[in-house]
């Protein structure tokens, strides 16, 4: 069964930006949308493109990255489904700040700014929302700004997997985090985080299946990230 699956009817249900929208509203939405699907490794949006829509992630998962002046890149964040993308730049229209990769073969629904603005005119419901979503952001930064001040390079690989490879509320399998993603994710060489891995594995925390890692002592790995011994409810 997939982690999450939209009701025929009530496509944007499940989303938490939306949770707060009676049943009509979503509808009245959702209708405006329009259904694209993704394959691994495709680009939904490049840094520079106009944000003129919301992406709503039905299935998969995506990668926010930035690009340096060689090419290099700087993955931001993942998002995995149900989510959504974009939604700063919908409210300020200002280009997009960062570009997004499939990372898994992704699903979404690709909302009008026009309509998105229209409901949140006339909705304080989804404003609290929105301002719920600016604020979480707010904090992810922060906390990862405060890793890489605080955490060495073992700890902050532990975070990124305990933080992106432990499945969710309603999710079953989590997106396929390579070596090279939590490279780029953690802000460490390939080479580093290679080691990291294989100290990880040798202590049996964790296995590589290919270009795959799964966990496999949770409880040490939160204790390597500085992370409680037992996440909050």
């Amino acid at each position: 069964m997939d982690r999450w699956r939209a009701v025929p009817n009530d496509p944007l249900r499940g989303v938490a930006l939306f949770a707060g929208l009676d049943l009509r509203s979503r509808r009245r939405l959702a209708a405006s949308a329009e259904s694209r699907v993704y394959r691994e490794g495709q680009v939904l949006f490049r840094e520079g493109d106009p944000g003129d829509v919301l992406f709503v992630l039905r299935h998969g998962a995506v990668a926010v990255y930035r690009s340096g002046p060689g090419g290099d890149r700087a993955v931001l964040t993942l998002v995995r489904a149900p989510n959504v993308l974009g939604e700063i730049s919908l409210l300020d229209g200002a280009p997009r700040s960062a570009s997004v990769e499939a990372i898994a073969p992704t699903e979404a629904l690709v909302l009008p700014r026009t309509a998105f603005l229209d409901l949140v005119h006339t909705d304080r419901r989804l404003m609290d929302e929105v301002f719920r979503a600016m604020g979480a952001m707010a904090r992810r930064l922060t906390e990862q700004k405060a890793d890489h001040i605080f955490l060495d390079l073992p700890g902050r690989v532990a975070k990124t997997l305990v933080r992106l490879l432990v499945p969710g509320e309603g999710e079953h399998d989590p997106p396929t985090l390579s070596q090279s993603r939590v490279a780029e994710l953690v802000g460490g060489s390939r080479q580093s985080v290679n080691q990291v891995i294989r100290t990880f594995a040798h202590r049996g925390w964790l296995r590589t299946e290919g270009r795959s890692i799964v966990l496999t002592d949770l409880a040490s790995l939160r204790r390597r990230a500085g992370l409680p011994e037992h996440p909050e409810p």
